[in-house]
C-alpha cells in the first residue's frame, strides 16, 4: 500500500475543526458569527483571531485611524469544570456601529513594547496588497444563476490567465476581469464549456501567475476586485460556461504577507500563528507552508475553499501542487509526510461534496497516485480528478522529437489507456499548460519550430496534439491560445497576440470541429465521451496508430480514430470494429483548416461489410502527422 493511503487511513476518521467562540461578549452586545468585517445592518462586526496580542483595535478611515476608539475584547470560552475560569480564545472581537460597505480598515496590535498594523487575514476586498482591508460588498444580482457543470465526460477545460488573457493587457497593464468577460463570447464559439482561471487572491504588485497569494480572501484589485469577479461568473454561467478557480494552499505569499508573524509569536525566526515553525515550513517556495496541524489555520483555508463556490458561484477548485501540501520535501521521504495536510484535503473534499454535490475539485499533484481521486471513506483525499503526468509527459515527447524514427506508439498507447482508479475521467489531460509552457519550456509550436512557429511542422504537430487531447479518454484541457498557436513561453507580462486567432481562424476552426466531436454538440456520436478504448492497428514503422472510442458500442456512438506520426502521408489497413456505414467527422489535414495542408483523403464515407465471419477491413490514406475521425452512423 502507498504511504499516501497509508496516511489517508490513519487520518480519515479525524478531521479536527476550529472550535469558534460560542458566547457573546457581554449579554449587552449582539454577537455576529464570522471572521474579519462582518457587515449587518447596523454596522460591522470586527473578529480576528490573535493569541498572543496583548491588545487589538481596528482603525479605519471612520475612526480617524485612532486605535483608542474601538478596541476589541477578547473572547472566553466555557471552561471544562464549572469552578474554573472562563477560557481566552485567542479570538478578538468588536461591533462597531454606522460603518458600512466601503470603509477601510486595519487592525492595530500591540506586541509588548511592538505596535503594528496589520491587514485582515480575512479581507474579503484591498486597497492593495500593502494597503488597506476594505469591508466589501456582499450584495450582487445573480440574476437567477442556477448553472451546474456537466458531467466529467462532458467536459472541455480553458486554461486562462486574467493578467494576459483580455484583450486590454498591454505593456505595463495587466488585463482585467471586464476585459475577460468580454472575451466569453469567443470561448462559446470555440465549444468551451469550462474554464479554469490561474490564482486571482490578491498578489504582491500588478503582475504575477497568481501562485504568490498576499491575502486569500481578496479578488486581486489590479483585475478589477470581488465584483468585477462575479460579474465573470454571472457571465460565464450565462454562456454555459463553468468557472473552475486555482488555489493555493500548499504555500502563502511569500511576499506582502500581513498574516507573517501576525500577532508577534514566532519560534526560530519562522512566520507565527499560520505557518509551521520548524523545518515542515520549507517549501520550494519559502519558509510559508502554513501549520495544517491548527485548527484555526486549517479552518482559515477551508473556509476560504467554502467562499470561492459560495459567494462567488464557482463551479469548482484546482488545488496547486498537492504533492506539497501531503509531503514537506516531495522526494517520497516518509519522514516528510504531512498526514494533517492530506487531512484537511479530505475535509475540505468532504465538506464541499456535502454542500456542494456540483462542485469539482481537480489535484496538480503529477505523481500517479490513485489515492488523490479516490473517496475519503476509503482512504483518499476525495478529489474530483487531476492532473494527469501520464499523458502530458509522453505526449509532448512524442511531439517534439526532431526525428521521426524516434516517435513512440508505445507511449501514446500508454497515455490513451491511463486512468485512475478505473475511471480515465479522474484525469485532466492536456500537451499546454501554464507549467508545461514555461520554466525552460515553450509552446509546442516553438518546441517544435523555434524560430518559424507558422511553419508547416509547428502547424501539423501541434493541431495533431490537440487531435489526441480531444479523442483520447479523459478531461480535456488546453491553454489560453492554443487553439490558435501561440507560441513562445508563458509570461505574466506578455499579453496573448488575439491577431493570429484572425490570422489561423482556420486552425481555429479545426479545435472548434473537435470540441464539436467531443461533445457530441451535433449529435451525431457520443463514443468520445465514453471511457471505452481499444487500440486497432499500429505500425511502429510507419509511425501510425488507430483506435476504438465508444460509450455504450452501436450506431452515432462507435468512433474510430487514425493517427499519423511520420511526416510522409500514409496507407493503412485494419479492421474496423463493427460492419456499416461509417463517415468521416473530420480530417485534420483538410485545407479548410489551413492553406498549408495537402487535404490528403478526400474520404467522405465507407460502407463496410463483414466477409466469411470477419471483421470488415478498410485501406485508407492518411496525410501527414494527421488525425482522420470516423464515427459510425448506420
Amino acid at each position: 500500500m502507498s504511504t499516501d493511503l497509508q496516511i489517508a487511513e490513519e487520518k480519515s476518521e479525524s478531521q479536527p475543526r476550529a472550535t469558534q467562540p460560542q458566547s457573546p461578549l457581554s449579554q449587552s452586545t449582539q454577537w455576529h458569527a464570522g471572521m474579519g468585517a462582518i457587515l449587518h445592518e447596523n454596522g460591522v462586526a470586527f473578529r480576528v483571531w490573535a493569541p498572543h496580542a496583548d491588545a487589538v483595535s481596528v482603525v479605519g478611515d471612520f475612526n480617524e485611524w485612532d486605535a483608542a476608539k474601538h478596541p476589541l475584547q477578547m473572547e472566553f470560552r466555557d471552561p471544562a469544570e464549572a469552578d474554573a475560569p472562563p477560557e481566552p480564545t485567542g479570538f478578538w472581537y468588536v461591533d462597531v456601529p454606522g460603518v458600512g460597505v466601503g470603509a477601510e480598515y486595519l487592525f492595530f496590535l500591540k506586541l509588548g513594547e511592538d505596535q503594528v498594523t496589520r491587514i485582515d487575514p480575512y479581507a474579503r476586498e484591498v486597497t492593495n496588497s500593502v494597503g488597506h482591508g476594505v469591508v466589501a460588498d456582499p450584495t450582487f444580482d445573480w440574476e437567477d444563476d442556477n448553472f451546474r457543470l456537466p458531467t466529467k465526460n462532458e467536459i472541455v477545460i480553458y486554461e486562462l490567465h486574467i493578467g494576459t488573457f483580455g484583450k486590454d493587457a498591454a505593456e505595463g497593464q495587466p488585463g482585467t476581469l471586464a476585459a475577460a468577460t468580454r472575451q466569453l463570447d469567443y470561448l462559446k464559439r470555440i465549444g468551451i464549456n469550462c474554464v479554469e482561471i490561474m490564482p486571482i487572491a490578491e498578489f504582491a504588485g500588478d503582475f504575477s501567475w497568481g501562485y504568490n497569494p498576499a491575502h486569500m480572501f481578496a479578488v486581486e484589485s489590479s483585475y478589477g476586485g470581488p465584483q468585477a469577479f462575479k460579474k465573470f461568473v454571472r457571465e460565464a454561467h450565462k454562456r454555459g460556461i463553468g468557472v473552475i478557480l486555482d488555489v493555493v494552499y500548499n504555500h502563502f505569499g511569500p511576499s506582502d504577507l500581513s498574516v507573517w508573524q501576525f500577532d508577534g509569536w514566532s519560534e526560530n525566526n519562522q512566520g507565527g500563528i499560520y505557518f509551521y515553525n520548524d523545518w515542515r515550513a520549507e517549501t520550494p517556495w519559502g519558509q510559508t507552508r502554513p501549520d495544517y496541524g491548527r485548527p484555526e489555520v486549517r479552518q482559515y483555508i477551508r473556509d476560504n475553499a467554502l467562499m470561492w463556490i459560495e459567494d462567488f458561484h464557482c463551479d469548482g477548485l484546482r488545488f496547486d501542487m498537492t504533492l506539497y501540501m501531503r509531503s514537506v520535501r516531495g522526494d517520497g521521504d516518509p519522514g516528510g509526510d504531512l498526514p494533517e495536510g492530506w487531512s484537511l484535503a479530505q475535509w475540505i473534499n468532504s465538506d464541499l461534496r456535502e454542500k456542494f454535490p456540483h462542485a469539482m475539485t481537480i489535484a496538480e499533484d503529477l505523481h500517479d497516485q490513485d489515492g488523490m481521486t479516490l473517496t475519503p471513506e476509503h482512504g483518499g483525499a476525495g478529489f474530483s480528478a487531476q492532473w494527469d503526468a501520464q499523458f502530458v509527459h509522453p505526449i509532448r515527447d512524442v511531439l517534439i522529437q526532431q526525428n521521426d524514427d524516434d516517435r513512440s506508439l508505445d507511449l501514446v498507447k500508454g497515455a490513451l489507456f491511463a486512468r485512475y482508479n478505473g475511471d480515465p475521467f479522474e484525469r485532466v489531460i492536456y500537451t499546454e499548460s501554464h507549467d508545461e509552457v514555461a520554466n525552460g519550456k515553450a509552446r509546442i509550436p516553438s518546441e517544435v519550430m523555434p524560430h518559424e512557429t507558422r511553419d508547416w511542422f509547428a502547424q501539423k504537430r501541434a493541431t495533431l496534439g490537440l487531435a489526441l487531447v480531444m479523442t483520447t479518454p479523459g478531461i480535456p484541457m488546453i491553454f489560453q491560445g492554443q487553439e490558435f498557436l501561440e507560441d513562445g513561453w508563458f509570461q505574466d507580462t506578455v499579453p496573448l497576440d488575439w491577431d493570429k486567432a484572425k490570422d489561423l481562424r482556420g486552425l481555429v476552426r479545426l479545435f472548434r470541429d473537435l470540441t464539436v466531436l467531443r461533445l457530441n454538440r451535433n449529435e451525431q456520436t457520443q463514443g468520445l465521451t465514453g471511457s471505452g478504448v481499444a487500440v486497432l492497428h499500429e505500425d511502429h514503422a510507419a509511425k501510425t496508430l488507430a483506435f476504438h472510442r465508444w460509450h455504450t458500442p452501436g450506431v452515432n456512438d462507435d468512433v474510430v480514430v487514425v493517427v499519423n506520426f511520420h511526416r510522409e502521408p500514409r496507407h493503412v489497413e485494419f479492421a474496423f470494429p463493427h460492419s456499416g456505414t461509417w463517415k468521416l467527422e473530420l480530417n485534420s489535414d483538410a485545407e479548410l483548416y489551413s492553406p498549408d495542408f495537402a487535404n490528403t483523403s478526400c474520404i467522405d464515407q465507407l460502407q463496410l461489410e463483414s466477409k466469411d465471419n470477419k471483421p470488415p477491413t478498410a485501406i485508407l490514406e492518411i496525410g501527414p502527422y494527421a488525425a482522420l475521425i470516423f464515427s459510425r452512423i448506420g
